[in-house]
């Protein structure tokens, strides 16, 4: 497997920029070529917009406002791919709603680049977009922190394993990053009885090793701590560049409730993630 088309939501966001250059690198790093896609939440106009708008339809306004948002996306990513002499991309605009865009255009993407929940400012995408998207589409989801430079992406990456079906998802996904890593931890935080074999992250190291991946399997053993939290603190213990997870192994209105690995990492990660569902 290969990364051949990398898929990056962009919109008008003070962060968009750092989004798009983080998926400028990917799709040079694998020969990708890069798809910069623009598309909005459709939204329901309250009455006084509608009473404010002299007369002109409403659906007009909307068009006229997501054309001009359009066009100061598509200028960020013409800036960022001709600034870094990118020839293999493409621009396109949907007037779907943004998770419906996102996902039809991803279905043909080997990965998707979205800003991290909380990146907002000047987006036209609602709350929970981001975690949507990673929900339904399919699609292994690169997730770019809101805050944080990263100079490097994937030289050192962090793998969180429980043996879950969503686990292996996001190892396998991650698979051409892991080949080109320099070094792989792999990490069980309290492993239970019966999830895993013998000895936990043994199986997940021999079956990266069948594809050319070196990893190094560490147990943790927390304690009054979240898994998420450990995670994070494991990564910057271990200099990681990119954390590789899988995404709401339980339902996610129970992680909302509750609280919960995933919810944690998507909410306060210092570094990209890789996740998959």
């Amino acid at each position: 497997m290969a990364y051949k088309t990398v898929l990056v939501h962009v919109d008008a966001s003070a962060r968009c920029a750092a989004r798009i250059e983080i998926a400028i690198r990917v799709a040079r790093q694998f020969d990708a070529r890069l798809v910069g896609l623009n598309a909005l939440t459709r939204t329901e106009s309250p009455g006084c917009v509608l009473a404010g708008a002299g007369g002109m339809p409403i659906a007009d306004i909307q068009k006229r406002l997501a054309s001009e948002q359009a066009t100061r996306a598509q200028a960020v990513f013409g800036k960022e791919v001709a600034t870094a002499g990118l020839a293999a991309a493409e621009w396109r605009t949907s007037e779907l709603d943004a998770v419906e865009a996102v996902m039809l255009h991803g279905r043909y993407a080997d990965l998707i680049v979205l800003g991290q929940p909380g990146d907002a400012g000047g987006s036209g995408v609602q709350s929970g977009f981001a975690e949507q998207v990673m929900l339904e589409a399919g699609r292994p989801v690169l997730m770019v922190p809101h805050v944080g430079s990263f100079p490097t992406l994937g030289k050192r990456i962090l793998v969180g394993w429980n043996a879950s079906r969503e686990a292996i998802r996001a190892v396998t996904d991650a698979i051409p990053f892991l080949r080109q890593a320099e070094a792989v931890k792999v990490i069980a935080i309290n492993p239970k009885a019966g999830e895993h074999g013998a000895l936990p992250g043994s199986d997940i190291a021999l079956y990266l090793a069948r594809h050319g991946v070196r990893v190094d399997v560490h147990v943790d053993k927390a304690v009054k701590i979240d898994d998420g939290t450990e995670i994070l603190s494991r990564a910057a213990d271990f200099s990681a560049d990119l954390i590789v997870t899988g995404a709401y192994g339980r339902s996610r209105f129970r992680e909302l409730v509750m609280g919960g690995a995933s919810r944690t990492l998507i909410n306060s990660m210092t570094v990209p993630v890789l996740l998959s569902h």
